[in-house]
């Protein structure tokens, strides 16, 4: 089985650039700005996504993801120095808010495409 290296840093780089800033804004809402640096978000981000790559690379399933998930959580109590609960509120609060920006990035271009059709 060979490893896929440049998927993997073109998976990084997308992820530091669209992860880092939502888990950073969350974790200042939750953790406080005191605990949650940027530097301290992209650490998290290029660590859970080349941990979780390399162990669902060699594992799959549903365990796999829940490990996975586990290590994203400890990543992010470590960094942001909170406890379980609020590193499990600060990977949902994340969600909310990469969905709400999904979303108006989806409003943005579908206006645009719509508009592009029309003319």
């Amino acid at each position: 089985m060979a490893v896929n290296l440049d998927a993997l840093l073109i998976h990084l780089i997308v992820n530091i650039i669209i992860l880092s800033p939502v888990l950073w804004i969350s974790g200042r809402l939750l953790a406080g700005k005191d605990k949650a640096k940027f530097t301290d978000a992209i650490w998290i981000v290029v660590l859970g996504t080349v941990i979780g790559g390399v162990f669902q690379y060699f594992f799959s399933g549903l365990l796999a993801s829940l490990i996975v998930l586990f290590i994203w959580l400890a990543l992010v109590k470590h960094f942001f120095d909170t406890g379980w609960l609020r590193a499990l509120a600060i990977a949902i609060v994340a969600i909310l808010i990469w969905i709400v920006i999904a979303v108006i990035i989806g409003i943005i271009l579908g206006i645009a495409i719509i508009g592009a059709t029309l003319i």
